[in-house]
C-alpha cells in the first residue's frame, strides 16, 4: 500500500518536472543569470555597468515569521503550494525563497499579500509531522528581491536578485562602530526589561558586521512583522542599525510601563484579596445582626420608584447597572454612599413630570397687572409667548434678560410670571459666582459631589418645565476654578440644553421645557457670547407718577398691613407720597420708597399703641415730623437769564439729574481750566467744543484771537460728584459760545447731545431718565439730537404734553433755540451784558 502512495507522489513529480521544463525559459538564456555577470559585493558598491545577479527558485510566504539572513530556524509548512514548492526546491539545489506575508490570517496569498523583500535560504533538514505538516530547518543566505513573479501555480516561483551583505575587509567605519555599541547596549536593557536569562545578549555582542548585529538583535526581540520586516527591507547597514536602535528604544519604554503597571495591578490584587476577605467576615457579622435587610428595603423601594417612573432608556439602564453594583457592595464601604445617593437623585428628578401651563392670556395679563405697575415691554414679550405657545402648542422656552437699575422690579416681576402661566418658580443667584461646579456640578470622584445648582433647582420645583431666574447674571465671576459664565453658555442655548449633562449625574437632561428669565444691572460686564443668546429686554426707571401709583396700590397697603395697623383707619396722602419720592429718596426703583414707607407707618403704629388714636391721616406736616429735615434737593430751575449758565441733562444710576453748566471768561493767556471732577471724556468734549468755536469765531461774532487773549474756565456745580460721558458736549459749548458772547441763555431750556469738531450733534442714551429729570426741575423746552427722535415716544404722554421738543442737527440749531436774542433781552439783559 505504501509502496502504491511512493509510486503516485512520483509520478506526480516526474509530471511538474516535465511541465516545468516545457514552460521554463533556460536560465542559460537569460543574461542577467549567467555567472559572468554575477555582482560582487565588495565594500558594498555598484555600478551600472556590472549588472545584479539574479536567480530563479521557489517562493514560500511564511505567516507570523521572518527569516534573517545567516539566520538558523525550523518551522512547519502545511500548505498544498508551500510543500510543492518545498518539494521542487530539493529536488533542485536545496535553495528556496522566504518572505513574509503581511496579513497572517491569509490562506490563499497572493503577490500582494506578501513582501517583496525576503531571504534566500538553504534547506538543511525536512521533517513529515503527522497531518500532512512537513517541519523545515532552514538557513538564510542572504537577503533578495523579487524581480519577477514566473508563476503562481502549482506553487510560487521568482527570478529573486540576490543582496549580498556589505563587507568591510579594511575595517568598519568609527560611526558604525558607534551604532553598534549603542545597539548592544539598547539590547542589553530590553532583554532585562524582559526578565529572560539567555544568550541572546552574547550571541549578539560576539557579530562583528553592523549589518548582520542589526539582523541578530531584529531576530531576538519580540516584535510585529512589519517592524522585522522594515529592517529586512533595509540594505544600508547604517540606516539599518539606527532603526533597529529607534525600535529598541520603543520596545524598551513599552516594556518599562508594562512592568510599572503590572507592579501596581499585583499591589492592587494583594490589596483587594485582603478587602474581601475582610468584607466577607463583615459581611457574615451583618447577616447575624440582621442588617443586611436595610439593604434589601433599599432595593425594593428604587425598583418600586422605577416601575412608577418612565425613565429614558439611557437613563434606566444606568440605575439598574448602579443598583447591581450596590447590591454586591457592602453597607460599610464609603462608595456605598456615593451609589446611594445618586440613585436617589436620578430617580427624584422629574423626568416626565410638567406643570400644566394655563395658557389663558386675559387671567394673565390680569394677574401680572395685579402684581405690577408698569413693566409693559416684560408683560407684553410674556403674553405673546402664551399666545403663540396656544396656537402652536409647544415651544422652546425663551430666554429673557430684564436689564435695569436695582429696585425696578426685576427680580419680582419673574415670580409673577410664573404665577400667571401656573408655573413653579425657581431662583439661583449668580452675584459673586466663581466655581464652574455651581453650574455643572461636580464629578463623582471627589469627596462630598453633589450636581450642580441647576439640577438642583429642578429637583425642587418637582417638574422639567419651571420658571427659572438666574439674579445678577451681571455679576458672575471667573477664577481659576472655571469660568461659570462659559458653563451657562450651554445651559441658555435653546438648541444645546436639550441635552444639559450634570457632571455629577453623567446623563442628558432636557431643560429646553424650563423658561429662562435672567436679571442684571448693565449689559457692559455681560461676556458676549452669553449675551447673545438673551433676548434683551430693558427695564427702565420709574417717573414720580409711577412711584406714586405703585405706591398708593401696593406699597401703603402692604406696609400698613404688616405693621398691625390693618384694623386702624389709616390713610397716606398724595402729597405725602410725593414728599416722600422726592426729599427722602433718589432712586431709579422704589426699594427706597417701600423702606421709608415702612419707617412712617412704625413710627404711626408706636403713636397708635402709646395714643390709643385708631383714625391716622398721614400729610407732608407728618411725614417731615416722622422722618426728620429733607436728606435730597434737586435742581430747581430758577432766577433770570443768566450768561455762560447752560442747562445740561445727565443719566446716572439711580435715574436722570440736570446739571448746570457754568463758564466764565476772563483775561490771560489762553488757559482751559475745567472743574467739578469731569472724566477724561467731558473734557475731551469741552476741548472738542473750544476748537469748533476757534473753527467759526468770525462767524460767531467772537474775537479770533480769545483762546490767546483769555482764560476760560468751565464748571460743573456738585465737584464732590465725578461726572463723565459725551452728552454734556452740546451743552458746554453753549455755554462757552455764550460767555464768549455776552449772550444770556434761557433759563427754562435743557439739551444734550455730543458734538463733533464740523458742530454736528450726535445722539445719546438715557433720553426717557434724563427727560423726566429735565421736567420734575420746571424745564419747558428740551434740545435732543434729531437721531433720538424715536426715543421721545418712550417718554409718558403726561411729561410730553408739558415740554416742547426741538430736534438738533447742528450746534447752530441749539444756539437759536437756548440763546437770548439782543432785541428781545431787554434793560436788565443789557445791563447785565455791560
Amino acid at each position: 500500500m505504501f509502496d502504491k502512495e511512493n509510486d503516485e507522489k512520483k509520478e506526480l513529480k516526474e509530471e511538474v518536472l516535465k511541465e516545468e521544463e516545457q514552460a521554463e525559459v533556460p536560465e542559460t538564456e537569460h543574461p542577467e543569470e549567467s555567472p559572468e555577470n554575477e555582482v560582487k559585493a565588495a565594500e558594498g558598491e555598484s555600478s551600472e555597468e556590472e549588472p545584479v545577479k539574479m536567480t530563479v527558485m521557489p517562493l514560500i510566504p511564511l505567516r507570523g515569521l521572518t527569516v534573517f539572513p545567516e539566520m538558523g530556524l525550523h518551522f512547519d509548512i502545511g500548505r498544498e503550494k508551500s510543500i510543492v514548492a518545498l518539494e521542487r526546491a530539493m529536488m533542485m539545489n536545496q535553495t528556496v525563497f522566504l518572505v513574509s506575508q503581511k496579513d497572517a490570517e491569509t490562506d490563499l496569498p497572493t503577490v500582494d499579500d506578501f513582501y517583496h523583500i525576503g531571504t534566500v535560504a538553504k534547506i538543511k533538514q525536512m521533517l513529515k509531522m503527522p497531518g500532512d505538516n512537513i517541519r523545515v530547518l532552514v538557513e538564510g543566505v542572504c537577503r533578495g528581491e523579487i524581480d519577477t513573479l514566473i508563476k503562481e501555480t502549482p506553487y510560487f516561483k521568482a527570478r529573486v536578485k540576490k543582496i549580498p551583505e556589505q563587507q568591510y575587509p579594511e575595517g568598519v567605519p568609527t560611526d558604525l562602530l558607534a551604532l553598534m555599541r549603542m545597539a548592544l547596549q539598547l539590547y542589553k536593557q530590553y532583554l532585562r526589561y524582559q526578565s529572560k536569562d539567555d544568550n541572546r545578549y552574547n550571541s549578539a555582542s560576539s557579530v562583528k558586521n553592523p549589518g548582520r548585529l542589526a539582523d541578530v538583535i531584529a531576530t531576538g526581540m519580540d516584535v510585529k512583522i512589519h517592524d522585522k520586516q522594515a529592517i529586512m527591507a533595509e540594505v544600508d547597514p547604517g540606516r539599518r542599525l539606527e532603526k533597529i536602535c529607534a525600535l529598541l528604544t520603543n520596545e524598551i519604554e513599552i516594556l518599562r510601563m508594562q512592568n510599572e503597571i503590572t507592579a501596581k495591578v499585583k499591589e492592587s490584587v494583594n490589596r483587594n484579596q485582603k478587602e474581601y476577605y475582610l468584607r466577607e467576615q463583615m459581611k457574615a457579622i451583618q447577616e447575624e445582626l440582621g442588617n443586611d435587610e436595610d439593604i434589601e428595603d433599599e432595593l425594593n423601594a428604587w425598583e418600586e420608584k422605577l416601575e412608577k417612573v418612565t425613565l429614558p432608556e439611557a437613563v434606566q439602564e444606568k440605575v439598574e447597572k448602579e443598583m447591581k453594583r450596590y447590591r454586591k457592595m457592602p453597607q460599610s464601604s464609603a462608595e456605598s454612599g456615593v451609589i446611594r445617593s445618586y440613585i436617589d437623585w436620578i430617580l427624584d428628578l422629574p423626568w416626565n413630570v410638567s406643570s400644566q401651563d394655563n395658557i389663558d392670556v386675559i387671567k394673565a395679563k390680569e394677574i401680572l397687572e395685579e402684581d405690577h405697575y408698569g413693566l409693559d415691554k416684560v408683560k407684553d414679550r410674556v403674553l405673546e409667548y402664551l399666545s403663540v405657545m396656544k396656537l402652536a402648542g409647544e415651544l422652546k422656552g425663551p430666554i429673557l434678560c430684564l436689564v435695569g437699575p436695582p429696585g425696578v422690579g426685576k427680580t419680582s416681576i419673574a415670580r409673577s410670571v410664573a404665577r400667571s402661566i401656573d408655573r413653579k418658580f425657581v431662583r439661583m443667584s449668580l452675584g459673586g459666582v466663581r466655581d464652574e461646579a455651581e453650574i455643572r456640578g461636580h464629578r463623582r470622584t471627589y469627596i462630598g459631589a453633589i450636581p450642580g445648582r441647576i439640577m438642583s433647582g429642578i429637583k425642587e420645583a418637582g417638574t422639567n418645565n419651571p420658571v427659572f431666574l438666574f439674579d445678577e447674571v451681571d455679576k458672575i465671576g471667573a477664577d481659576y476654578k472655571g469660568d461659570p459664565a462659559s458653563a451657562l453658555l450651554e445651559v441658555l442655548d435653546p438648541e444645546q440644553n436639550k441635552e444639559f449633562m450634570d457632571h455629577y449625574l453623567e446623563i442628558p437632561f432636557d431643560l429646553s421645557k424650563v423658561m429662562f428669565i435672567t436679571t442684571a444691572n448693565t449689559i457692559d460686564t455681560i461676556p458676549r457670547p452669553l449675551l447673545d443668546r438673551m433676548e434683551v429686554i430693558e427695564v427702565t426707571g420709574y417717573t414720580e407718577e409711577d412711584k406714586v401709583q405703585i405706591a398708593d396700590k401696593y406699597l401703603v397697603p402692604k406696609k400698613v398691613k404688616e405693621n398691625g395697623l390693618g384694623d386702624s383707619n389709616v390713610t397716606v396722602t398724595e402729597g405725602a407720597i410725593r414728599t416722600i419720592i422726592n426729599d427722602y429718596t433718589r432712586e431709579s426703583g422704589v426699594r427706597n420708597l417701600e423702606r421709608e414707607i415702612s419707617n412712617v407707618c412704625r413710627k404711626v403704629a408706636r403713636q397708635v399703641v402709646e395714643t390709643g388714636k385708631a383714625e391716622t391721616n398721614i400729610d407732608v406736616p407728618e411725614v417731615r415730623q416722622l422722618l426728620g429735615k429733607r436728606r435730597y434737593h434737586y435742581d430747581k430751575v430758577e432766577g433770570v437769564n443768566e450768561i455762560g449758565v447752560t442747562t445740561g441733562m445727565a443719566w446716572t444710576i439711580v435715574g436722570g439729574d440736570t446739571l448746570f453748566i457754568e463758564t466764565t471768561v476772563v483775561p490771560g493767556n489762553g488757559k482751559l481750566v475745567l472743574t467739578g471732577q469731569l472724566g477724561e471724556v467731558m473734557q475731551e468734549s469741552a476741548k472738542a467744543g473750544i476748537s469748533y468755536i476757534r473753527a467759526r469765531a468770525k462767524e460767531l461774532g467772537i474775537n479770533e484771537n480769545f483762546y490767546k487773549e483769555n482764560d476760560i474756565h468751565i464748571h460743573i456745580p456738585e465737584g464732590a460728584t465725578p461726572k463723565d460721558g459725551p452728552s454734556a458736549g452740546v451743552t458746554m459749548c453753549t455755554s462757552v459760545i455764550s460767555a464768549l458772547t455776552s449772550t444770556p441763555v434761557h433759563k427754562d431750556v435743557s439739551m444734550t447731545g455730543e458734538i463733533t469738531l464740523r458742530g454736528k450733534v450726535l445722539p445719546v442714551g438715557g433720553i426717557r431718565e434724563k427727560v423726566l429729570a429735565a421736567h420734575r426741575a420746571g424745564i419747558k423746552k428740551i434740545l435732543l439730537p434729531k437721531e433720538n427722535e424715536s426715543d421721545i415716544d418712550e417718554i409718558p404722554e403726561n411729561v410730553r404734553k408739558q415740554l416742547t421738543f426741538v430736534l438738533l442737527e447742528t450746534v447752530d440749531d441749539a444756539l437759536r433755540e437756548a440763546l437770548v436774542k439782543p432785541e428781545k433781552s431787554g434793560n436788565k439783559q443789557r445791563l447785565r451784558k455791560a
